[in-house]
């Protein structure tokens, strides 16, 4: 199973030239794993830079993987990964997620970086 960041979707909707190392992993619709947290990442950073319709095309996209709900389970874990590791909530609810489907996080942001089963996508 495999989780694409935030970070990575806004790369592969504005098509940059790190969108095709995406490519291939959410082209994977059985092994995608969509946090919600990513959907409201994404419709966020979306809308503020194009607009609401743009937003709900992409998180269209977003949704041919299996989004994963943020469970109380899901929850719980992300807030002591967060105390524990001293990272973002937001990243820690991709982290728990990423463990309770045991998938591999694909990402840019560095926050990640000292985490198992993350890969990082390095910038150039």
């Amino acid at each position: 199973m495999n989780i694409v960041d935030s970070c990575g979707w806004l790369e592969y909707f504005a098509d940059t030239k790190y969108a095709e190392q995406y490519e291939s992993i959410i082209s994977d619709h059985q092994k995608l794993v969509v946090p919600t947290i990513c959907i409201a990442e994404v419709f966020k950073k979306v809308t503020a830079e194009k607009d609401e319709v743009h937003a709900l095309k992409a998180i269209a996209a977003m949704k041919q993987g299996h989004v994963a709900d943020l469970t109380e389970d899901i929850a719980i874990n992300a807030g002591k990964t967060s105390l524990m590791l001293k990272i973002p909530l937001a990243d820690s609810i991709i982290y728990a997620t990423a463990k309770k489907y045991n998938a591999k996080i694909y990402t840019q942001d560095n926050d990640f970086r000292k985490l198992e089963s993350v890969i990082i996508i390095e910038k150039k």
